[in-house]
């Protein structure tokens, strides 16, 4: 898919703000969907990569023979918008990658390859193309999932892995269509893990895998792969000056995404647990301080105010506002929540009743 520049988040509060207020951040150079998003922290771990049968990994030529087959060409042909001059804008075409998931037709990609497609289709390895629906997709995340109605000799889904085992330093391969080349691979390894990176709808998406693999327009949707063939991403952005690979690309976790995408088969849809804060870390580095309140927002039917310090939710303390994204996300719209916060250096517990995340 062809990239949209946006600017980087700044590092913790527009971050916060990105998952909890849905106002994402701002920054510099140039990055997109298959671009973007900040750093926040590197973490070094060693190395977990599980050697595959017979006490080694495979060659870079045994993934591709073994993987190849599942990694698709997704064209998207959408309508043209009504122009300010009269009549509709011309229609257009972009292009993206994805990787089959199931024997159903099942096919994971990013929510911006297919966001606003009239028409879907999807060419395999071998040359056959087939149409395809959108069965659902979710912008706050970056994944979506298309189905094709395929032979079974068609499909053979990858497997996913467990990005949770994935460390610094573990090689790992690219397979996609970059700027319409199907079937292009490329390698390098982990760069950094836990990177926080921009959605299409501005929030955050934790634990975005960084590599040095090259990934360029049209690499959106496809798979990031351990030397084992194991799907360990879904690669998504890069960050770039100049619009091109410069070494610095992001995939969404696999975790992140089985998750999701098991949502999206099931129901079409996903729903994200939502307070409605901008949040940034407190200078004693106790708790997060809410920098903004949405209007209508859960957080404003509770009366919550910029300055109040979150100290715990439920119990469980909040250090920071990163913790306090996560705390939220890891809820579901409807639920209540008790927040213990510090308001002019008086503690007081606070009743929330969370909703649904808005769409953007």
């Amino acid at each position: 898919m062809r990239l949209r520049k946006h600017p980087r988040a700044s590092v913790t509060a527009a971050l916060s703000a990105a998952l909890l207020l849905g106002a994402g951040g701002g920054a510099a150079a140039v990055a997109a969907y298959d671009s973007g998003g900040s750093s926040v922290r590197q973490v070094t771990v060693a190395s977990s990569a599980q050697p595959a049968a017979g006490g080694r990994t495979k060659s870079i030529g045994e993934i591709y023979a073994q993987t190849s087959k599942a990694i698709v060409e997704i064209t998207v042909s959408s309508s043209g918008q009504p122009s300010p001059f009269g009549g509709d804008s011309p229609s257009s075409q972009a292009q993206g990658s994805g990787f089959v998931r199931d024997e159903d037709g099942h096919i994971i990609t990013n929510q911006h390859v297919v966001d606003g497609a009239q028409s879907v289709s999807v060419r395999f390895s071998d040359g056959s193309t087939y149409d395809a629906t959108v069965v659902g997709s979710d912008p706050s995340t970056d994944v979506a999932v298309i189905k094709v109605d395929a032979p079974a000799s068609a499909l053979h889904p990858l497997t996913l892995g467990d990005s949770g085992d994935v460390g610094v330093g573990d090689g790992v391969v690219a397979i996609g269509s970059p700027f319409g080349l199907e079937q292009t691979v490329t390698t390098g390894i982990v760069s950094a893990l836990h990177r926080q990176i921009t959605s299409p709808n501005n929030f955050a998406i934790d634990d975005a895998i960084q590599t040095d693999a090259a990934i360029n327009h049209g690499n959106s949707g496809g798979p990031l792969l351990d030397l084992n063939g194991r799907v360990i991403g879904v690669n998504s952005q890069i960050e770039s000056e100049s619009g091109g690979n410069d070494g610095v690309g992001f995939a969404v976790p696999s975790t992140t995404v089985a998750k999701i995408a098991a949502q999206l088969i099931q129901s079409g849809k996903v729903e994200h647990a939502y307070l409605g804060v901008a949040t940034r870390d407190t200078v004693d580095g106790d708790g997060a301080s809410i920098a903004e309140v949405r209007t209508g927002s859960p957080a404003a039917s509770a009366g919550l105010r910029n300055g109040d310090v979150v100290t715990e939710i439920d119990g469980h303390a909040v250090a920071d506002a990163d913790a306090l994204r996560r705390l939220i996300d890891a809820k579901s719209p409807g639920d209540s929540v008790e927040l213990t916060i510090v308001r002019g250096g008086t503690e007081r517990a606070v009743e929330v009743e969370l909703a649904a995340r808005p769409a953007a």
